[in-house]
């Protein structure tokens, strides 16, 4: 497989799908977390729902992965294929370490998106509070 002719590569496109699957110390497991903590305090059949699309969802890129990187080299243009030159190591760097960095600490957003979310949240909270008048107000008529 690919594995064979571009072993670096392999490395990155293993990274980058553990970290969409929602690996603990990734971004993707801060994402996955979150909104599964938020969907759990509204509605937990959603929550169920969502946490059973989860787990599909990691099992189709570990499926894609194995297929992409483990299979067989079937197009000839793949059997002379170099791996990642430096440069394109160099240009991952930044993206691996800020998807770390970003599941260890993922205050560094947290904290900057904070303010807005509230604030979206609030406005919502005063909408739905608002039609819930509106509704009442209407059928007491």
């Amino acid at each position: 497989g690919l594995v064979n002719r571009m072993p670096a590569y392999a490395l990155i496109f293993m990274f980058f799908t553990m970290a969409n699957v929602g690996l603990p110390g990734t971004s993707g497991f801060i994402g996955e977390f979150l909104t599964l903590m938020g969907i759990f305090q509204v509605n937990t059949w959603v929550a169920a729902v969502a946490t059973s699309g989860v787990i599909l969802s990691a099992a189709y890129a570990l499926w894609l992965y194995r297929r992409v990187v483990m299979g067989d080299l079937i197009k000839e243009s793949l059997k002379t294929i170099t791996d990642m030159t430096s440069r394109e190591k160099l240009i991952f760097a930044p993206l691996v370490v800020m998807t770390i960095l970003l599941g260890v600490y993922p205050a560094l957003v947290l904290d900057i998106i904070g303010p807005s979310v509230s604030a979206l949240v609030e406005n919502y909270s005063h909408a739905v509070a608002s039609s819930d008048l509106a509704v009442h107000a209407a059928a007491s008529h």
